[in-house]
């Protein structure tokens, strides 16, 4: 028996087929999207076919496919059925049904060969058949384990065996480890501008997949030959496949075996690889649309016509998926095509715009090549050359030949023309090199060359602005073969002497940024020494701490920086590594976790000696976080904050010279810097004074009346992920987001007396404009799930549209001498829908030979709603039953009888609730909301809404010196603890430089103006008095209409101690109602310093107590969710109190009185460390400052 048995699994373990016979098999393949509730709709693909396999040598065999059948499905489990598509079918079949070549030895498919004219995706698709012949079984094992190529690639797998003891078949049942393979079938595309690192590819692994196969095998004298198999994928997508996920079902059955009556025929074959899917150039086959891309050139030359047109003077929301459209056709138009487009577009501002806006997504050689003809002809301006280059080099793929073919932007002559668009090529070349980089493990050093070589020759010249053009690039492209160049640039560390402008310092130390994560112990070793240097400018050595700790440094590196800051007597730099250090050690993301550690020990060592440096020191921020795209760790963002920058500002300005900045600023977005600019004095004096400036220009145009419209399409990021299936067809998961946006202005202003050729006479001159316009913008994102060919799509689609709308039509008046502005505004005459936001989830079928019978299901069909289950009002998410479907309807709206305005705010929300099981299902369904402004169907006529400020009630202005100086006081008050009090820093600000006077400092008017009735509305005014040890101020708002007394009466102060308070009454000459405010600085039993707030309503209406009820109802839940504790206790009736105490340098604790309660927590991390606890040793110096004031 034994014998028998292994004589027939030696048999079995040469998987073959005879040559001379022919086998046919049943082959069924199904794919299926949805949630596995059987009242959610489903999309699902189904080909069914016949196979015959023949023998044309002992180990190569023809495939050949029959009777084929391919089904969609679009609907309720329950209810529905898949649907023939005859006509995909025949398409199909064209190519599906010819001859394919296949080599089979001992179980393993190799070298497929088909005809030249078979698409790749059908030979995707013919694979997947071909894998349920790709297996390996073993004799001498029942269990076994394997890392062999399949459709899937080089994978982990897991074999099991069981005999039939009576008909001698063997049952093998085969486990692939999808998710771990070590060459995986997958790809990532688009998003040029993220370069996904190991931790943000781990949070973008949001697809899970299990994959097992189980074959049937029987003896025969030629070797094993597979009788049934049955494969069976399931894939879970979070954040909503929680349970069941989608899953793509095969089935292959031996239907005969016969001998061969003739030998097959077939034409040339070319060889398309092995049995691992094979990905092809999809950036045409967008997934969240299907269209017929025949004659591509004429449809986009309609489609951009017809966006321009509709577009034209604001935006119009229900085009605006139409651009992904164009997108789609403009792929696919070859170079000489998209000259003819400028042809036909160049004529016109408008359509070449578009034109221009919209090519930049080609991503490939040919937008490179276009580009380049146009910067040779200098047929572009140099606003849309600089447009045009940062976006077709920021979306551009990061490939060999396309970063060589790039480098030819870098010496043009049109380049060279401009020094901003020369600075935009250069930096957008540099962040070019640095995505190439990120994708190849080895880098070539000539794809930096040209920027080492702008490096070299500068400092060679001396020439200071291309030392930080070129330094800056390099800091973009982050390639560690120019450290080399870099240290020529740094003192202490270059081999010769170092003499530059701090600038140039500056741009140097900052261009090792994103070398510091490729080459880090270069980095450490050069902005330590730098760091080390006492003599250096301040600046300098902050740059370099903060570049030292982007190299994430090893603990005995942070305790050697420790060490020497303990000996630090700069203050500024002091300061700044201590807050650096302090957000370090913050920091909660997993690759942090080391240097975290790390600043939390430095922090012990230095807070006894920097732990309490005031503001007034230089500081830093740093903050983590993740983009949405591919969830990409983007740069961090690390700013300082130097004192007296007012005093500098004006002083400076004075006494600088004329070839240095007055202002430096720059631009970085993911690590990128893309736009940086230096201010000196003879460019702010040529912009005030030189009539020829472009300020003096658009005044001139402002006084004769200009028209200017201006849309940007724009695709903010396009990330799609692929991954083979067991069927040959690629899952897909893609996220679209994109934007159009729109701004219309029609202007025309008066200035009286007229300008007599200086731009300072606009200080003493009455000013008029009359203004139309719109500005808006509409965005629609996506995210799709599902199969995505060029010939049809199945699976789960996510569709949101948010659009901003707002129209407007304004006169406005100043007159600079008497500090008087007015605005008048028409009388609303039809709704208006300022901002609304609509999404739902839907189920996607569509395919190319029935594009008008496409398929976009909502997942919870509309007609499960009926108007019974309406229910309007708040959707009670902790109450609604499983299962069950409500449509919430809410709408909430406020009137204003003067101004004959109602603004509302409507949402209506389709749910199928399963959160008890499923939470994230709760956001399954329609959901809209919107914000609308809506005229008074009837009442009082109306003309316009009039606006008018007044501050010119105060004769005495301030001088430069009390400017500076009240400035300067300003930064200490409104950052001081007590200061956290909106009314203790608004008062501070008004009442500097002012006496006591009966006059308002400031007056404001409301009014709803009619020829026909007086005016009605609101005046406020603003008083100052002054006090002794104190500084107050009252507020007054009074209603004007006929038969009113209402007012609102709020005096406020802030006295020595810093105690601020605020005093509100209002009603009937301001006696109907009342409430106070009180915050103080206060001292915990712990010594540590404390701030208290205690608001307290002897009266208030009953609508304010309705609404105070309202939230109250949801405090006790939203303390039990943020940590908080609850003590049922009496307090004081009509009062809640509140203090906030310094627990720590990087925590405090919070208590929360209420009538009925106390809420508490303790010890609550705080995200900067702790404003209260750092300030208690300056508070004597403020408070001082205060009292004088």
């Amino acid at each position: 028996m034994r014998g028998l048995l292994l004589c027939c699994l030696v048999a079995l373990a040469n998987l073959s087929f005879n040559p001379k016979k022919t086998y046919e098999y049943r082959y069924e393949g199904m794919v299926n999207f949805g949630l596995g509730a059987p009242n959610l709709v489903e999309s699902g693909l189904k080909m069914m076919c016949k196979i015959k396999i023949n023998g044309v040598s002992p180990q190569t065999f023809v495939l050949q496919i029959s009777d084929l059948n391919f089904e969609e499905f679009n609907g309720l489990p329950k209810n529905d059925t898949f649907n023939s598509s005859a006509k995909l079918t025949q398409r199909i079949a064209a190519q599906l049904m010819k001859p394919f070549l296949f080599d089979y030895i001992r179980g393993h498919v190799s070298d497929i060969r088909a005809s030249g004219d078979v698409s790749d995706t059908i030979v995707n698709i013919v694979r997947g058949v071909l894998d349920f012949l790709h297996f390996t079984v073993k004799t001498t094992q029942r269990v076994y384990e394997l890392e062999e190529v399949g459709i899937h690639g080089m994978c982990h797998s897991q074999y099991a065996t069981e005999e039939n003891v009576d008909t001698k078949e063997l049952t093998i049942t085969q486990v692939v480890d999808v998710d771990n393979c070590r060459e995986k079938a997958a790809q990532f595309k688009g998003m040029a501008t993220a370069v996904p690192d190991k931790f943000s590819r781990q949070r973008g692994a949001s697809v899970i997949s299990t994959l097992r196969y189980v074959y049937s095998v029987k003896p025969t004298a030629e070797g094993g030959l597979i009788t049934k198999a049955q494969g069976l994928e399931r894939q879970h997508f979070s954040p909503f496949n929680v349970k069941g996920g989608n899953f793509k079902m095969q089935e292959l059955v031996l239907l005969s075996v016969t001998d061969t009556s003739r030998a097959i025929t077939y034409g040339p074959m070319e060889s398309r690889g092995n049995i691992v899917y094979k990905f092809f150039n999809s950036e045409a086959h967008v997934p969240i649309m299907m269209q017929d891309l025949q004659e591509p050139i004429p449809k986009a030359i309609e489609l951009i016509r017809r966006l321009a047109q509709v577009n034209s003077y604001q935006i119009d929301s229900t085009t605006t998926e139409e651009t992904i459209k164009l997108y789609q056709l403009l792929r696919m138009i070859p170079y000489e095509g998209l000259q003819t487009m400028w042809v036909e577009f160049s004529g016109n501002n408008e359509l070449r715009r578009w034109f221009l806006d919209m090519i930049v997504e080609i991503n490939d050689a040919r937008v490179l090549k276009f580009l380049e003809a146009r910067f040779k002809a200098r047929d572009l301006s140099t606003n849309e050359a600089l447009q045009t280059l940062l976006l077709v080099f920021d979306h551009l793929q990061a490939l060999p030949e396309l970063v060589e073919n790039a480098k030819a932007f870098l010496d043009m002559p049109f380049t060279r023309s401009n020094v901003l668009l020369r600075q935009t090529v250069v930096l957008s070349y540099g962040s070019l090199v640095y995505k190439y980089c990120a994708n190849y493990t080895t880098c070539p050093v000539p794809a930096v060359q040209p920027l080492l070589d702008l490096a070299t020759e500068s400092l060679r010249q001396s020439n200071a602005p291309d030392m930080v053009l070129a330094l800056k690039a390099l800091g973009n492209a982050g390639h560690p073969a120019s450290i080399k160049t870099i240290i020529r640039f740094l003192p202490g560390v270059s081999a010769t002497p170092v003499d530059l402008p701090p600038r140039v310092l500056s741009a140097a130390v900052q261009s090792m940024r994103l070398i510091a994560a490729r080459d880090p112990h270069s980095v450490q070793d050069i902005t330590l020494n730098l760091f080390l240097q006492k003599e250096l400018p301040t600046e300098i050595r902050m740059l370099a701490f903060m570049i030292l700790f982007e190299s994430n440094p090893s603990m005995a590196l942070v305790s050697t920086v420790t060490a020497h800051l303990l000996q630090e007597h700069d203050l500024h730099v002091a300061s700044f590594a201590y807050t650096y250090l302090e957000n370090v050690a913050k920091s909660k993301t997993p690759e942090n976790y080391q240097i975290s550690t790390a600043g939390s020990l430095a922090l012990k060592l230095l807070a006894p000696k920097f732990g309490r440096l005031s503001y007034s020191y230089s500081r830093a921020g740093r903050m983590d976080w993740f983009d949405g795209a591919f969830t990409q760790p983007l740069s961090k963002i690390c700013c300082n904050f130097f004192r007296a920058i007012f005093e500098s500002t004006f002083n400076l300005f004075l006494i600088m010279p004329n070839d240095r900045p007055v202002i430096s600023a720059y631009t970085r977005t993911s690590g990128q810097e893309w736009f940086f600019a230096d201010v000196n004095k003879d460019l702010i004096r040529n912009i005030i004074m030189d009539s020829k400036s472009p300020l003096w220009a658009a005044v001139e145009g402002l006084q004769k009346g200009f028209s200017w419209h201006w849309t940007k399409p724009f695709l903010i990021f396009e990330a799609r992920y692929f991954q083979a299936t067991t069927l040959g067809l690629p899952l897909e998961i893609s996220k679209y987001y994109q934007t159009v946006n729109g701004i219309t202005v029609n202007a025309k202003a008066t200035i009286n007396p007229p300008l007599n050729g200086k731009l300072t006479q606009l200080l003493h001159s009455d000013i008029s404009v009359e203004s139309d316009g719109f500005i808006g913008f509409t965005k629609d994102f996506w995210v799709f799930y599902g199969i995505n060919t060029e010939l049809f799509q199945c699976g789960s689609e996510f569709k949101s549209k948010m659009p901003l709308s707002i129209p407007y039509k304004v006169t406005a008046k100043l007159n600079m001498r008497e500090k008087k502005f007015e605005l008048d505004i028409p009388a609303l005459k039809k709704e208006i829908e300022i901002l609304s936001v609509s999404s739902n989830v839907y189920a996607v079928t569509r395919n190319i030979e029935e594009l008008a019978l496409a398929r976009l299901t909502p997942m919870i069909p509309d007609s499960f709603f009926t108007n019974d289950e309406i229910v309007t009002g708040v959707p009670p998410v902790a109450r609604a039953e499983p299962g069950k479907v409500k449509n919430y309807v809410t709408i909430e709206s406020i009137f204003h009888d003067f101004y004959q305005i109602s603004y509302s705010i409507e949402s209506e929300l389709k749910r199928l609730y399963y959160h008890e099981e499923y939470p994230l299902y709760y956001f399954l369904g329609y959901t809209h909301m919107a914000l609308k402004i809506t005229p008074a169907q009837a009442g009082k006529s109306l003309d316009r809404i009039h606006f008018e400020i007044n501050a010119g009630a105060s004769k005495q202005p301030l001088s430069m010196h009390q400017m500076l100086a009240t400035l300067k006081q300003m930064s200490q008050v409104c950052f001081w603890p007590s200061s956290l009090s909106f009314i203790a820093c608004s008062i501070y600000l008004i009442s500097q430089g002012l006496s006591s006077t009966p006059e308002p400092v400031v007056g404001v008017k409301v009014y709803a103006m009619s020829s026909t009735q007086k005016p009605e509305g609101y005046d406020a005014s603003v008083y100052h008095t002054a006090e002794a040890g104190a500084i107050s101020a009252q507020l007054i708002v009074s209603q004007v209409a006929d038969e009113t007394n209402w007012k609102m009466c709020v005096d406020t102060s802030v006295d020595r101690q810093a105690v601020a308070k605020a005093h509100i009454r209002w009603g009937s000459e301001c006696q109907s109602y009342e409430m106070s405010i009180i915050t103080a600085p206060a001292v915990l039993p712990s010594m540590r310093p404390a701030l208290t707030t205690k608001v307290h309503w002897p009266k208030i209406p009953d609508s304010l107590v309705d609404i105070g009820r309202r939230f109250e109802s949801y405090i006790p839940g939203m303390a039990l969710f943020l940590g908080f504790s609850e003590q049922q206790e009496k307090n004081a009736s009509q009062e809640v109190s509140a203090s906030i105490g310094a627990s720590a340098a990087d925590s405090i604790d919070v208590m929360i009185k209420l009538p009925e309660y106390t809420i508490y927590r303790q010890a609550i991390p705080f995200p900067v460390q702790s404003i209260i606890y750092r300030e208690q040793n300056i508070r004597n110096s403020t408070t001082e400052e205060i009292g004088r004031a």
